[in-house]
């Protein structure tokens, strides 16, 4: 696609041009001086006569080919002289691959005009298309953190086109390895598609470059990196939220966001807003530095006195019913992205919470459990809770529906008496009848590993948050032997010493100690423990506030959710952000929705319990962050010349060709006497 030229000396040729312009036109002004000579008779001599009559030195500019190439000669060595350079971007080659990235972070309103940078990839995009030759072709991929192939490899430009307007934005993350993926395939799939040409495809990729895997993948072709977008983009964002139930008083529900600044400036007194139900309950502020800033910078505006605040903590809410929380930033000036300016979570009704301790005495753990205020605390025997009868599901018809079963120390337990659905705790016993089990030596004894230090735990891991572990030793633990279903929560130096097990519809917490040969009960961290665990056990992560997911999510709703809903026999409309879908229902087995691609709320109808409202939120720190990269993500391969360092070929050369084909012409025009 070429550009229009310019000149490297441009008032040089101006100058010349200035000067000798004129005295070519003036030596055809001139009137040519007459030798006056006797003659007989002047019937012969009418045109001299009519030379004679004028008296001025000038003479009227008359037609003459010797002038208008003289003039063209001048006018070639002119331009020569002002040596025009031409700036272009090679057009598609015989194969071209076309990578357009729809995430999150493409429907930032940066470009002129305030496109999207989406709509500017697909215009560029349309451009490469419009420069194939007749026997080349190409292909459309569009990609988030998945790729999709939108028409494989055609010549049809319409085709092409029409491709490339169908692809919509989503508000994923960006990876590029499928892509990269995807193209190697169908480049090495058609390799037979112009034998005469083995070269590598020329693949373009049309982006900002925010790939959270840019450094890790790579591509077979040529890449060209279309580089989309400004790097004076603002926007702020919200990068965390989160909201949690208070157990001890279910109704009381705490709410909390971190917000940050992608832009290229401070900002300060950003509002932000806290709504339940659409009713707005709380507003607070915040200062924000940009997150591109370096620490001298950020140190520098903090001594000027900057109040620098990216958190807010909003008052405690009183909620006695299911409610839809959503935290906004309400700054809309130059914010140039708008998925990521809310975030919404969805509270279920509160309950109180039910434990049951089944245990033959333990001080240690009894009091520990006692100190968490519990509404509803039971304890029973060992032999009492085995002589329950079974419920028809697996599992023990309970004398009132509990939370989460704490098992202490239970050497009878049987594999009827493991829960299965539900949660449950096991202190000094490995529950029988599940995947995950202890190690057993040949005479079919549990193994069982002395002297164990924490050797390392999950830090981020709700049950284990925030504690220090470190200095906790166990004099006697069975070794458990994890599956793909277990997650190991603390590691010591011999074994695991807490493995989180999911089986079922149940959650298994598997402690293989009794607390009596640990110092655990006497150190601080055994009763926040407790805390977190009952807290994750019996509610989830965020203490029965169903999570916000993030875009692309597919969920899978088990089939016992559904068959308390009426969406089996007339099927399930999914209402959200993307419009209204009807979905049917499978006959047997679990329902898995359609990728939830758009920040929003969704809602199930009929209503399916535990997912009558979804909650999804971007979050999403890579791709709130506008400024686009400067380096070709996945570069490791050739990279060819993009719009920035487009080629330049000098054409002054071609002008001075051009100047001996009019000398010989204007010399034979001369001998020749020919005149227009």
């Amino acid at each position: 696609m070429p550009w229009f030229p310019h000149f490297l000396n441009s008032w040089t040729a101006v100058t010349a041009a200035a000067i000798a312009v004129p005295l070519l036109l003036l030596l055809y002004f001139l009137k040519l001086r007459r030798r006056e000579m006797p003659v007989s008779s002047t019937l012969l001599w009418r045109k001299a006569i009519q030379d004679l009559q004028v008296n001025a030195p000038f003479q009227r500019l008359r037609r003459n080919l010797l002038l208008l190439l003289q003039m063209l000669i001048l006018i070639a060595l002119l331009l020569a002289l002002a040596r025009p350079v031409l700036n272009y971007t090679p057009g598609a080659g015989p194969r071209t691959i076309i990578l357009i990235d729809r995430s999150a972070s493409m429907s930032a309103t940066d470009m002129p005009r305030g496109r999207s940078r989406l709509d500017e990839a697909k215009r560029r995009a349309k451009d490469l298309v419009a420069t194939l030759g007749r026997n080349a072709a190409a292909m459309v991929i569009a990609f988030d953190d998945s790729a999709q192939t939108i028409v494989p490899f055609t010549s049809d430009q319409r085709a092409l086109d029409n491709a490339i307007d169908s692809i919509d934005p989503t508000d994923h993350p960006t990876k590029l390895d499928a892509a990269y993926r995807l193209a190697d395939a169908q480049a090495a799939f058609t390799s037979g598609y112009n034998p005469r040409n083995r070269q590598a495809p020329d693949v373009y990729l049309f982006s900002d470059g925010r790939a959270l895997d840019a450094d890790k993948t790579s591509v077979q072709g040529i890449l060209h990196f279309e580089q989309i977008g400004t790097a004076t983009a603002g926007n702020i964002a919200i990068v965390a939220m989160n909201a949690k139930r208070d157990y001890v008083e279910p109704t009381r529900v705490q709410v909390f966001a971190r917000l940050a600044n992608f832009g290229p400036q401070p900002v300060s007194d950003v509002q932000v807003q806290l709504s339940v139900d659409a009713r707005v309950r709380s507003v607070a502020s915040v200062n924000l530095l940009p997150e591109r800033w370096t620490d001298e910078q950020r140190r520098s505006a903090l001594a000027g006195g900057f109040a620098a605040k990216d958190s807010i903590e909003f008052p405690e809410l009183e909620l006695s019913d299911a409610a839809v929380i959503k935290v906004e930033q309400l700054s809309r000036e130059g914010d140039c992205l708008a998925a990521d300016d809310s975030a919404v979570v969805v509270v279920p009704p509160p309950k109180i919470l039910a434990v049951l301790l089944v245990t033959e005495g333990n001080f240690f753990l009894e009091q520990g459990l006692r100190s968490q205020k519990l509404k509803i605390f039971d304890t029973m025997f060992p032999r009492e809770y085995q002589r329950l009868p079974q419920d028809g599901e697996g599992g023990k018809k309970l004398p009132k529906p509990y939370d989460v079963i704490v098992f202490d120390r239970d050497d009878q337990l049987q594999p009827q008496d493991v829960p299965r659905s539900g949660a449950a705790v096991y202190f000094g016993c490995v529950p029988p009848g599940l995947g995950l089990k202890a190690e057993t030596d040949s005479a079919g004894q549990s193994v069982v590993l002395d002297d164990n230090w924490v050797l390392d735990w999950k830090r981020d891991h709700p049950i284990v948050r925030h504690l220090n572990l470190g200095k906790l030793y166990v004099a006697h633990a069975t070794k458990l032997l994890p599956t793909l279903n277990s997650e190991v929560l603390v590691d010591g130096t011999n074994c695991p010493l807490v493995v989180l097990h999911r089986e079922n519809q149940a959650f298994h917490l598997v402690v293989p100690f009794d607390l009596l040969d640990s110092n655990w009960p006497l150190r601080s961290t055994f009763p926040v423990f407790l805390f977190q665990t009952l807290q994750f056990m019996s509610l989830g992560s965020d203490l029965q506030v169903r999570p916000t997911y993030p875009p692309g999510t597919t969920l899978r709703i088990p089939r016992s959710n559904l068959q308390k809903s009426q969406a089996v026999a007339q099927g399930l409309t999914l209402r959200g952000p993307q419009g209204n879908v009807h979905l049917n229902i499978p006959a047997g087995g679990d329902f898995v929705l359609p990728a939830l691609d758009r920040t929003g709320l969704y809602e199930t109808d009929p209503p399916i319990p535990q997912y009558e409202k979804i909650a999804v939120s971007l979050l999403d720190e890579n791709e709130s962050n506008l400024l686009p990269a400067q380096v070709a993500p996945g570069s490791q391969g050739t990279v060819a010349p993009t719009v920035a360092a487009a080629s330049r070929r000098e054409l002054w050369w071609l002008l001075a060709a051009a100047v001996l084909p009019l000398l010989l012409l204007e010399w034979w025009v001369y001998t020749r006497r020919v005149h227009l």
